[in-house]
């Protein structure tokens, strides 16, 4: 769709340069696929198929010809669906291997909904386990859980039906799901970065200096996705209105969606590589300090997890043309990335030491008689001696 806008504005404007100046006869004009030249009647042009047909035509490039006629220009001869035939319908290898991927990325997705449903609820429910790191994990999870519901949306508007022509099927809702779509991504991807950074925070500094930081961190995650898809609606808008915005290939403008993915996830490898040096030297037993030690451990063992497992083939990926490798492609990002969420709620919740103590104490203390003292941080237990013992997660 982007190369036809192209090749119509090329026509238009060559038309329109010309002016007075083109013979009597028929005028340059364009017919949705070729741009044909002026002509003086009685002439009889022929052109090659559109090139973009190319990779869907099922006989080499045909021939399709027009006669100027005193009335203007003849209808094509032959037809183009005749001279151009394209290939129309799916193999059933291909309709097996997207029903297949399909089925795949639905049940991941929806088992990355439901845990992380569930691990937003623990994280929240607890009055201990809210604190800064905490919070930064639950925006994460929302995250997730916005970009899979986006793309059930968008799978519901843009396939509601089977005979839809997608070049040309054009509607403000299935513009919108496209646009909440890509914005869900990218603040994924943000979030995750965010999740780096914050620990580099912890690492570097103390737990005071980190929770300073949090609110910087929320606006970044939330507030850069945000500024960059506005200035991508705006050049769709405004450049390139075609189809439902999901065509992006040869689209300059993908790249204000695209580039700050694959900056997000470059500087998330940089992190990375720092977190180790850092860790190696705190963690180092000449210089550890034993009150800090098993935190600084907890602290890193998700998130170094997360950052080489998520967003490592996606760098690949982008700098290699849009449809390079689509059957890889399409199993990474939507068999495997699928079950990101799942992932990520085990690793940040489910496994979580300071959860799982939570949910045990909680559990005993229903059973055997323990107090919850509902103030942020603090527990109290009755101990045999009467001395009220206290301690802290966050």
């Amino acid at each position: 769709m982007t190369e036809l806008k192209k090749k119509e504005a090329e026509c238009l404007e060559d038309s329109e340069e010309r002016g007075n100046a083109t013979p009597p006869g028929c005028k340059r004009t364009w017919d949705k696929l070729l741009c044909w030249p002026e002509a003086y009647v009685g002439d009889t042009l022929a052109l090659p198929c559109p090139n973009f047909l190319f990779h869907f035509m099922k006989d080499p490039a045909g021939i399709v010809k027009r006669n100027c006629t005193k009335k203007g220009w003849s209808d094509p001869f032959p037809p183009y669906h005749i001279a151009c035939p394209v290939e129309d319908e799916i193999p059933l290898e291909e309709q097996s291997y997207f029903s297949t991927i399909k089925i795949i990325y639905t049940v991941g997705y929806s088992v990355s909904i439901t845990s992380l449903v569930i691990a937003v609820t623990v994280l929240i429910a607890f009055r201990r386990l809210r604190c800064p790191r905490n919070y930064i994990h639950v925006q994460l999870f929302f995250t997730f859980i916005l970009k899979a519901v986006a793309i059930f949306t968008k799978d519901a508007v843009l396939f509601q039906e089977e005979d839809i022509d997608h070049c040309s099927f054009s509607t403000t809702e299935c513009k919108i799901s496209v646009v909440f779509c890509h914005y869900f991504m990218m603040t994924n991807f943000m979030w995750l970065l965010v999740e780096a950074l914050y620990l580099n925070c912890l690492l570097l500094s103390s737990l005071s200096h980190g929770r300073r930081y949090f609110w910087w961190l929320v606006l970044f995650g939330w507030g850069f996705p945000t500024l960059f898809t506005l200035l991508w609606i705006l050049a769709k808008f405004y450049f390139e209105d075609t189809a439902c915005w999901d065509i992006n290939q040869g689209s300059p403008y993908w790249w204000l969606i695209k580039g700050p993915i694959i900056i997000s996830v470059g500087v998330n490898f940089v992190l990375f590589i720092n977190i180790i040096r850092i860790l190696l030297k705190k963690l180092d037993p000449r210089q550890i300090n034993f009150n800090n030690s098993s935190q600084y451990r907890r602290l890193s063992r998700s998130t170094l997890l997360l950052i080489p497992l998520f967003g490592t083939h996606y760098i690949v990926f982008n700098f290699l043309p849009e449809y390079t490798s689509l059957g890889v492609r399409l199993y990474l990002e939507l068999c495997i990335g699928s079950f990101q969420g799942f992932i990520v709620a085990v690793l940040y919740c489910f496994l979580n030491q300071e959860v799982q103590t939570e949910i045990g104490r909680r559990w005993h203390g229903k059973r055997y008689g323990l107090m919850p003292v509902w103030r942020r941080t603090r527990w109290t237990v009755p101990s045999s001696s009467g001395v009220k013992i206290t301690t802290s997660v966050c």
